[in-house]
């Protein structure tokens, strides 16, 4: 029954491929890049009418905040959010679920997805889970075979064996993983029927991968079993015991489990949902070109964009009028921080380009201007030798830390909302137009009483305006004080 499915969504990553747009602690999944909700939302949103039940999502201890805002703004009744505190690849992610869900003795069927890729048609999506639901029910093991629309050597490949003519159901049985190809093999997986592109997407009863990867990663399975029996509830988190899951080996669902699968005889069935439903892993720009509507001329824009006489092109404008023109097969990304240009055919060497700024220490490669908080946001708009000016907004009944700084004097200037500002032993609020000084080295607070968010500008003053230069007293959300 389609009570028994539990989505998984895997959602740790952080798609450093679309640079600059994707940052470390602001990844891809939790980005608006295909219409106007985050990857990681639209996800949820293929499952429903699927399942009942809560999804279980698996994240960064990094950017739970956010994701939990997206979850929030996505509608959901409810959910779990299991926070990793390092990334340690899908296996672990998976297999911490899959010990999660059945912790009360329950055994769903496990839906496992990523959080980051596009699926163009989510009802064809929604028939192959259903098709393949039964299998699972009775113990198989399921993965989602794209059908391939060209030779693809970006990709994995799944290799089945063809049903005979007059088979009701298209499910196949799987005869072994195949690495990405060279160019001529791809052709020839692409005309042999056989093939299929590796979704990443996988059908399991929670007792069945629990067998399967306490055969071939014991390892994995003791350090998420430590993990979760010692992990504890925070708030909107559960978060992984971390010293247990540092423990855990590195490793991918395939790589772990399914590429061993086949060669051995385990009793666990293997099968292929063939899956034709426009799916892309949106990896890098050329990807997500392909995954978006063109104009006539074959160009994806985004925001505040003019080409002229410009063919095949994908140009994302955040923060600016970006104008291109005579450009053929190009990539043009703007953000408040940082532009990248490439042919579209070389977009897979941008992780090349933050290799190049994780080693000189670049914080573009980490947060956009816009950091996004606990809180709220803020937008470091301007700065100088002794002055920063930030843009901040705080949510309805947020509050930030008590805090104070040791090198810097604050300004606040409240422009929409209104702001109930503790300074010292006393209490003030602030309405629109109003504005305050916190001299360096007083103890101060600011909080949203109202219903609207608190828009305001601060400008900061001092020899030293590092964000390192925060001393809490107390915290509401748990940080480090």
């Amino acid at each position: 029954t389609m009570a028994d499915l539990v989505p998984v969504i895997l959602s740790g990553g952080s798609g450093t491929r679309l640079w600059p747009i994707s940052r470390e602690r602001h990844p891809k999944q939790l980005q608006p890049l295909i219409g106007g909700e985050s990857l990681l939302q639209t996800t949820l949103r293929r499952f429903e009418g699927l399942s009942e039940a809560a999804p279980i999502v698996v994240s960064n201890e990094e950017y739970r905040f956010l994701t939990a805002e997206h979850l929030r703004q996505a509608g959901l009744p409810k959910w779990h959010l299991l926070l990793e505190p390092v990334g340690r690849n899908t296996a672990p992610a998976l297999t911490a679920a899959a010990l999660y869900a059945t912790r009360e003795g329950a055994d769903p069927i496990l839906l496992a997805s990523p959080a980051d890729h596009h699926v163009g048609d989510p009802e064809a999506f929604r028939a192959a889970i259903r098709e393949g639901i039964i299998e699972a029910e009775r113990g198989a093991l399921l993965t989602f075979g794209v059908v391939p629309v060209r030779a693809e050597t970006g990709y994995g490949y799944i290799e089945t064996k063809v049903n005979p003519t007059g088979t009701a159901s298209a499910i196949r049985a799987l005869t072994a993983f195949r690495e990405k190809p060279d160019a001529e093999t791809a052709a020839r997986y692409v005309e042999d029927g056989r093939h299929f592109w590796n979704s990443g997407l996988f059908l399991v009863r929670a007792s069945v991968w629990l067998v399967a990867v306490g055969r071939f990663a014991p390892q994995i399975l003791a350090a998420c079993r430590q993990a979760v029996a010692l992990a504890r509830a925070d708030g909107d988190f559960v978060r992984l015991d971390p010293d247990a899951f540092r423990a855990s080996p590195a490793d991918s669902i395939d790589y772990a489990v399914m590429e061993k699968l086949p060669d051995s005889d385990h009793g666990i069935p293997l099968r292929v949902v063939p899956l034709d439903a426009g799916w892309s892993d949106v990896g890098a720009w050329d990807a997500l070109w392909e995954a978006l509507d063109h104009d006539d001329e074959g160009n994806s824009v985004r925001g505040d964009v003019v080409v002229e006489d410009g063919h095949g092109n994908l140009i994302v404008a955040e923060h600016r009028l970006v104008a291109c023109i005579g450009c053929e097969d190009m990539v043009v990304v703007e953000t408040a921080d940082a532009v990248l240009v490439a042919p579209k055919h070389r977009t897979q060497d941008v992780r090349r380009v933050v290799a190049h700024l994780k080693a000189a220490g670049r914080d573009e490669v980490n947060v956009h201007r816009k950091v996004h908080r606990p809180w709220g946001w803020y937008d470091g708009i301007d700065a100088g030798e002794r002055f920063q000016v930030k843009r901040i907004v705080v949510r309805p009944g947020a509050s930030l830390s008590l805090q104070l700084h040791h090198h810097r004097a604050e300004h606040w200037v409240v422009v929409r909302g209104a702001a109930r500002v503790t300074r010292g032993d006393e209490i003030i609020v602030l309405g629109e137009n109003e504005s305050t000084y916190i001299p360096l080295g007083i103890k101060h607070r600011l909080e949203n009483p109202g219903r609207i968010p608190l828009e305001m500008i601060e400008v900061q003053s001092g020899a030293y305006l590092g964000e390192d230069d925060i001393v809490r007293f107390d915290d509401k959300y748990g940080r480090e004080l």
